[in-house]
């Protein structure tokens, strides 16, 4: 009786692919193949297996409870691969493949992706896909293979660490006070325009600043987009809570209230279990710990 073929570690690393991509397309551009040879490869490796790895919906190439299982055993194989690199060519040199990482907005254009560079030098086996929207992939349901989140997740099966501490303050432009008076107390923002965000588009309690500040503040001219808040306010439209680490570089702007108004807020490192021995992965949380070792993100 003849045995089935049995899959080869390239079929198994477009598997990989696709499945973190969750889209052909996606996955063929990152190995820079065609995307009907990637679908060709992947239902071989169906065949092989016995079983559907992977279900089309509208969000894409889905995982089914048998792709799951063979991901885990793909990611195992993909770290002993990599550690065979590391021990002939040394980890820097040798460190591949892609990590998609999911972060706010403002952290991610703000404070990553300027030090992305150093970072490709040192690890230029690396493919980063910076995910920075208003809103975060899910690192347990595969949608990303690590987060810096606003809040700890108390779900799914994650590894997660705090990554740092960081304070949001009021700011505005002199020609916005000077036109609508500088407030003297908390009392006197009842009184201006404040930016924020549209409140049924937010996505984290955490966003909901002016709460804090004081009762019946709301803000009236809103963006789902802090960045965009942030030019709202460079453009003399009202007041804006935003994190330090946008806030004061910018020369637009001067911090209002700077000694009564004053908000904490963390960040969060999440990463799936299964991937936290992995080099890449490896690489970038190290990568993101020293980011904010080094980084003087409240400006002290």
């Amino acid at each position: 009786m003849n045995k089935s073929p049995q899959p080869n570690w390239d079929d198994l690393r477009i598997f990989l692919s696709v499945a973190r991509h969750v889209s052909l397309d996606a996955a063929a551009s990152g190995l820079h193949q065609d995307a009907t040879t990637l679908g060709r490869r992947v239902r071989r490796l169906e065949k092989q297996m016995g079983a559907a790895l992977l279900e089309r919906s509208r969000k894409g190439h889905l995982l089914t409870p048998e792709g799951e299982v063979l991901l885990n055993q793909a990611e195992q194989m993909e770290h002993l691969v990599a550690e065979v690199q590391q021990s002939i060519g040394g980890e820097v040199q040798q460190v591949t493949g892609t990590v998609r990482l999911s972060v706010t907005e403002a952290f991610g254009n703000v404070v990553i992706a300027p030090a992305l560079g150093q970072f490709f030098q040192n690890y230029p086996g690396l493919n980063i896909e910076l995910v920075a929207t208003s809103g975060f992939l899910s690192v347990s349901k595969r949608e990303a293979d690590m987060a810096v989140l606003l809040s700890r997740p108390t779900r799914g099966r994650l590894k997660v660490q705090k990554l740092t501490d960081y304070e949001l303050q009021l700011y505005a432009t002199p020609a916005y006070l000077e036109q609508s008076g500088t407030p003297q107390s908390v009392e006197d923002i009842h009184n201006h325009t404040l930016i924020g965000y549209v409140d049924d588009l937010i996505y984290s309690p955490s966003l909901r600043y002016y709460d804090e500040i004081g009762s019946g503040l709301s803000p009236s001219l809103t963006s789902s987009s802090l960045l965009a808040q942030k030019q709202l306010a460079c453009s003399d439209c009202g007041i804006a809570m935003l994190p330090r680490f946008v806030g004061e570089p910018e020369p637009a702007l001067i911090n209002v209230l700077a000694a009564d108004v004053r908000i904490t807020r963390s960040f969060w490192l999440a990463v799936h279990e299964d991937l936290v021995e992995h080099a890449r992965i490896r690489a970038v949380m190290n990568f993101l710990l020293g980011l904010v070792t080094n980084s003087n993100l409240d400006y002290r």
